[in-house]
């Protein structure tokens, strides 16, 4: 028997070219294919006749062959084999393009059963290219119910399902991971089963109790995942803070707090007065005031005598958190310091030095923090801005240059209640539900494009009144098949054929670090009147001067994303608004707009983003941290979820401890499944 780590090479037919396609789909072991699951099936197993047939529906038909099959070569590169075949119903013309098997296979007078769709209508019926199997061969693409699987360049279905069938066949599924008492509390199939059955079911319902297994299975290993997680969180000590007085930091700052501010720090002090390392999440809106309430946690970290570090995505906010904390915490005698990857390497050598020997109390950095260059005299508080730009493994690195420092992470991103189950179900979560006083609402609208007229005036009037705009678009650069507007080419028409006595700025990812900070430190600055950017800049850029979004082609977003770019304005005194451009004319689209024209409210939106893309889009498709799920769907399986939940405690207070093959395996799967989701780093 092969093992489920040996190389997919091992298949027939599996060479170095098609390991590489493979490769597109990150298998690239037995177990990895075993693992690749089908995304949906096809029911071949009724049989209709000729006449039953629909036009563009595929179905299963047994049908004679009426003639011999006669093939034309019409040019170079293309032959066409065409053929007649009847059943007691009615007769039917196939067409086959560039086919040898079929010329060859299918015989006068003998019988096949086929699938395909027909075209056209009864006085010219014809199938184009359909697969036919003789009736006493072994059913492989017509009668069964067939897997259809995610596919890349190169690979088509009836590759991958061959492949799966061979290492299906040469080695064992994955172990049983779930004790005979769970799975027959849950009515759940053996492991051994549920892989055979999600690759060939026997029917649509052995199929979907195979896939709800797995399903299951998942919900369960993250779910006892995070329940070691916690048990091994609640087993260590932390030294408790004796000064939790805050007074000075309040007399500092220069307007009072909301309630919610105010809770989430109470909350946070009372972590750093027990003697566990604080693991908590600070969750609210965009605007809520997060940095200040990690200001707070870092100013009571810092009067203990211990430092801290501040962990942001981007340069850009890493550096709009160093100017505004140094100017709230250097007059309370804290030392703030900023690492970043551009900073040129001498200036990076001095602020790890002031670290090593307790020089800097706060420093905030990018993923420079995690370099093993970068060290601390005594690491008290980690603090992960934007959360879910961060993986667990992210955070337990920084976490690691200190003797277990309380961690607190900050999550501008509404999160449905399902979705923060599981992504933050280590942590304990404080959330800001109030906005500070002075933010207004940022009036929404979505327009179509005969109201572009009136959008060029109200950007102009924004400029004239000294303010700035932002103008969104989904694209990079011209793509003519998407018709899209790309930000390169909107940029360059706003400002020759538009504006031309305006400043326009362009932005976008594809830009160097050091070009984009310069491009959006201008702006910031009031140097160009309109900023044109991909959704680079939907997290963390605080410029309270611009106070219009316009998001050209809005239906190529999620409503989350198009809630964080409307974030972006109303962070200053004067009135904001956003407009959303699109000329889709699909009504579930423009529903899905106009409701979020009508709310501010980044929870709503969040749950309703959650039901209708899933959460596999809710962050974007390199979602760093989220579990990656390959069968269950957590807008759909959330009562899988509580019962792999309810089922994994109870599987930590029999087995957790226990030194046995189950519990090893099960260890093994949450190892990889975080692994999976550290993958997804960008």
């Amino acid at each position: 028997m092969a093992r489920l780590t040996d190389p997919i090479t091992i298949l027939k037919g599996v060479g170095a070219a098609r390991a590489k396609q493979f490769a597109n789909l990150n298998i690239f072991t037995l177990g990895d294919l075993i693992c690749h699951f089908p995304r949906g099936y096809e029911d071949r197993t009724r049989l209709v006749t000729i006449d039953k047939l629909e036009v563009d529906k595929p179905a299963c038909f047994k049908a004679m062959v009426m003639n011999h099959p006669r093939t034309n070569h019409i040019r170079k590169g293309l032959d066409l084999t065409k053929v007649q075949v009847a059943d007691h119903t009615a007769r039917l013309n196939l067409t086959f393009f560039n086919n040898k098997f079929a010329a060859e296979q299918l015989q006068y007078g003998r019988e096949y059963i086929f699938y395909g769709a027909v075209s056209g209508d009864f006085i010219g019926y014809n199938m184009t290219n359909p697969v036919f199997e003789a009736l006493d061969s072994a059913p492989v693409t017509t009668r069964r119910v067939l897997p259809i699987y995610p596919l890349t360049a190169g690979l088509s279905n009836a590759v991958v399902l061959r492949c799966v069938q061979q290492a299906l066949a040469i080695c064992d599924p994955p172990e049983e991971i779930l004790p005979e008492t769970i799975r027959r509390e849950y009515g759940i199939l053996p492991a051994d089963r549920a892989y055979q059955a999600i690759h060939q079911p026997a029917s649509l319902q052995e199929a979907e109790l195979a896939k709800r297994r797995l399903i299951f299975e998942e919900f369960f290993v993250f779910s006892a995942g995070l329940s070691l997680m916690r048990a091994a969180r609640a087993s260590k000590t932390a030294v408790p803070y004796a000064n939790t007085d805050l007074t000075a930091f309040y007399a500092a700052l220069p307007f009072r707090l909301t309630g919610a501010q105010s809770r989430a720090i109470d909350q946070i002090l009372a972590d750093m007065r027990r003697g566990v390392p604080m693991n908590r999440l600070v969750q609210g809106d965009v605007g809520a005031g997060k940095t200040m309430v990690a200001a707070a946690a870092a100013f009571c970290a810092i009067q203990n005598g211990h430092q801290c570090a501040l962990m942001a995505p981007t340069e850009i906010l890493a550096e709009q958190h160093y100017h505004s904390l140094s100017r709230l915490l250097a007059p309370l005698g804290v030392t703030v310091g900023l690492l970043t990857g551009s900073m040129k390497e001498k200036d990076k050598k001095a602020v790890r030095a002031a670290l090593a020997d307790g020089g800097i109390d706060l420093v905030i950095g990018t993923h420079a923090l995690l370099s093993d260059a970068t060290t601390f005299r005594d690491l008290g508080l980690v603090i992960a801005d934007e959360q879910h730009r961060f993986g667990v493994a992210q955070r337990s690195k920084l976490s690691a240059k200190g003797a277990d420092p309380h961690l607190l992470v900050m999550s501008a991103t509404p999160i449905p209640r399902t979705l923060a189950l599981i992504l933050y179900g280590d942590l304990e979560v404080s959330i800001l539900d109030e906005l500070p006083p002075g933010r207004e609402a940022v009036d929404t609208f979505l327009v179509g494009e005969s109201y572009r007229p009136r959008i060029n005036a109200f950007i102009r009037k924004q400029v004239a009144e000294g303010h700035q705009c932002f103008v969104v678009c989904p694209a990079v650069e011209e793509n003519e098949e998407l018709n899209i507007k790309s930000a390169e080419l909107w940029a360059e028409t706003l400002q020759t054929a538009v504006f031309p006595d305006l400043k326009v700025a362009l932005l976008h990812g594809q830009m160097k670090g050091s070009e984009k900070e310069g491009i959006m430190a201008a702006f910031a600055q009031g140097e160009a009147d309109i900023l044109v950017a991909t959704t680079v800049i939907e997290v963390g850029v605080d410029v309270p001067n611009a106070t219009l979004m316009v998001v050209e082609d809005a239906d190529r977003f999620g409503l989350s994303q198009l809630h964080q770019l409307r974030g972006r304005v109303g962070r200053g005194q004067a009135k904001s608004y956003c407009i959303l451009t699109s000329h889709s004319h699909n009504a579930e689209t423009l529903q899905r707009l106009k409701a979020f024209c009508k709310t501010t409210d980044g929870f709503k939106i969040a749950e309703e983003d959650l039901k209708m893309r899933g959460p596999g889009d809710f962050f974007g498709q390199r979602q760093s941290g989220l579990p990656v799920f390959r069968v269950a769907d957590l807008s759909l399986d959330l009562q899988s979820l509580k019962d792999a939940q309810a089922a994994s405690v109870q599987w930590i207070e029999q087995f957790g401890t226990a030194d046995t093959p189950e519990a090893a395996a099960l260890r093994s799967r949450i190892g990889e499944l975080f692994t999976r989701a550290e993958g997804t780093m960008n």
